[in-house]
């Protein structure tokens, strides 16, 4: 006999025949099966009931109901607990009673959702705080599972700071706060942020309660804008403004300070409830004027960059914080009105003479047309008058042409010194804007800074000549070039102008000379001062009626002249007059013998 069998003896009272029968002999099957169901819990299909957990990992979790068999729940149904434990109560919505293999199909998910609906929204009447399972980004947020329900977290409220990265929440279980629900459309919103704020309400307070203006605090970085940094004070938001971020000019807070970086600011100033809280940043270090170099003075020459430019001037930093105003007009000796990004761009490095330096207001303005000569210091030298030069037309005025013969020295041409011949009404029909034009000096005005030139005196004055050829009477071709109110331009050869009024300007069909037409006409005036000739195409052929009439008439005279002297040599009787005569006549001859 075996060690194993020698110790071992039968049962006195073991039933040999319910053994090899399979059952009791005075039981009835029926009665064994009344008793087997009776032993476990009475399950139904579709309806949710409890069960407690007796095993779990990461693919499934086994559930018993008290039922003959297990239920196995997919764990994925129990992502938004991950302290899931063995022994914990759970509940489950009962599937199938026994699938093909004879396996109790069970449901978590679908247990939830039957009651989901009435947990949310009594977690919204009571300001419950529940949990829930982050599952996946959205547009404008994140979809959180919350007692089986797809709720929506907007991304303004995981947290008091802005979201860069939403990707470091998905699946993750946070508690929330259910902030509101559509019945019509079952849409459930929830909140984190709300549980925070809760949080630090207290200790805002108490932060909000101890504020004083000046005072230092610690923050982080929570915003970087356009205009400034919002800075989290501990729960209080403070703004530092983009011009006291720097004593220097910032163009852009990025390049001053960076996202969730621990700061010191001082308190400048805030409201009455103090919800609004300025901050400085740059009242933590000394103001660059006081660093100023104390030797620097009016007169010196200085480095600095363009930081501002606008029409009047430009911003000159010659140290971070300290700037001077480059004003348009200290940028060229030109007098012209010009802007001063003619002559400076943002970023140009520059050297500038400091005019004026007042440190008390902390204002300074350069000069960069210092560095240059002054033109007019020596401006007889260089141009003299009589000189000839060459200018640049800028622009006109009905009285004549401005022009310039080198940046800030301007001169007039008036309008009678254009031309010696031809009678210009406005300087735009002699030349035009940005033409060169031949100029001779007249005249300097060195106080004012402008020069009298002439364009006409490069050539000598033809009148002198024209005296001789335009004499009165003498007729000469001309043509009819403007018609006025007043009369006629003619113009003659050599490029002289005459005029005539209306009532020389008749033909002798009795017409009226017309634009265009070239005709005689007799020189009636000449006037050497006033450069005026005085035509008439009437007289051109009046004169030589006249004259015909003047002949015609001298004719009748010497011919009644003649019949006269006819008459006297014909013998005639002696009259009483004739005897007189001769008496008087004889009377003196006596008297002389």
């Amino acid at each position: 006999m075996s060690e194993l069998t020698k110790n071992v003896k039968p049962l006195d009272d073991f039933n040999w025949e319910e053994f090899e029968n399979g059952s009791a002999a005075n039981v009835s099957k029926e009665e064994l099966d009344k008793a087997y169901n009776e032993t476990l819990n009475k399950v139904s299909e579709h309806q949710v009931t409890e069960g407690t957990v007796i095993s779990c990992d990461k693919k499934e979790v086994i559930v018993n109901i008290g039922y003959k068999s297990d239920g196995i729940i997919p764990a994925s149904e129990f992502r938004y607990n991950p302290d899931l434990k063995v022994g914990d109560k759970v509940e489950v919505y009962v599937e199938n009673q026994e699938d093909k293999k004879g396996q109790l199909i069970l449901s978590h998910k679908k247990a939830r959702l039957s009651k989901s609906w009435e947990r949310v929204n009594a977690a919204l009447d009571n300001q419950e705080v529940i949990q829930g399972y982050i599952k996946c980004r959205t547009k404008g947020g994140m979809i959180v599972d919350v007692f089986g329900i797809e709720a929506f977290l907007p991304g303004s409220q995981i947290d008091v700071h802005p979201i860069r990265d939403y990707d470091q929440f998905v699946n993750k279980t946070m508690e929330f706060k259910v902030v509101k629900i559509n019945q019509e459309y079952r849409n459930v919103v929830v909140s984190h942020k709300a549980l925070i704020e809760q949080e630090l309400e207290a200790q805002k307070k108490e932060i909000i309660g101890k504020l004083e203006k000046g005072q230092i605090l610690e923050g982080t970085v929570k915003n970087i804008t356009s205009y400034g940094v919002f800075v989290d004070l501990g729960g209080v938001d403070g703004l530092i403004h983009i011009t006291d971020l720097s004593w220097g000019r910032v163009d852009d807070p990025h390049k001053v300070v960076e996202l969730d970086q621990k700061i010191n600011v001082v308190i400048l100033d805030f409201n009455d409830e103090k919800n609004r809280i300025a901050l400085g940043l740059k009242q933590l270090t000394p103001h660059p004027w006081d660093a100023l170099d104390a030797e620097l003075k009016v007169g010196d020459r200085v480095n600095g960059k363009v930081v501002v430019i606008a029409d009047y001037g430009a911003f000159v930093e010659i140290q971070p914080g300290v700037e001077g105003l480059i004003h348009v007009s200290e940028m060229s000796w030109s007098q012209h009105l010009r802007s001063a990004q003619d002559f400076l761009k943002v970023g140009d490095e520059v050297e500038a003479v400091i005019l004026t330096l007042d440190r008390e207001e902390r204002k300074m303005s350069l000069g960069i047309k210092q560095l240059k000569e002054d033109p007019w210091e020596a401006i007889e030298v260089k141009y003299p008058v009589g000189s000839k030069h060459t200018a640049k037309v800028r622009n006109f005025t009905n009285f004549g042409v401005f022009v310039e013969l080198e940046e800030g020295v301007d001169g007039l041409i008036h309008i009678s010194d254009l031309s010696w011949t031809k009678k210009v009404k406005h300087p735009s029909e002699f030349t035009q804007a940005g033409a060169d034009i031949d100029v001779m000096v007249l005249d300097i005005d060195k106080e004012n800074r402008r020069l009298s030139l002439g364009h006409k005196q490069l050539e000598d004055n033809p009148w002198e000549q024209f005296e001789a050829t335009y004499t009165v009477g003498s007729i000469h071709e001309g043509k009819i070039i403007e018609m006025l109110e007043k009369g006629a331009v003619v113009s003659l050869e050599k490029g002289v102008e005459g005029f005539a009024t209306p009532k020389h300007l008749v033909k002798e069909d009795g017409t009226q000379a017309a634009l265009g037409e070239t005709l005689p006409f007799k020189v009636i005036e000449f006037n050497k001062d006033s450069k005026r000739i005085i035509l008439s195409h009437s007289r051109t052929f009046e004169d030589a009626q006249r004259e015909e009439k003047k002949a015609a008439k001298k004719a009748a005279r010497t011919s009644k002249k003649e019949e006269t002297v006819k008459i006297d040599n014909q013998p005639a009787s002696t009259t009483l007059g004739d005897i007189d005569v001769l008496a008087q006549l004889k009377a003196q001859m006596e008297k002389g013998e």
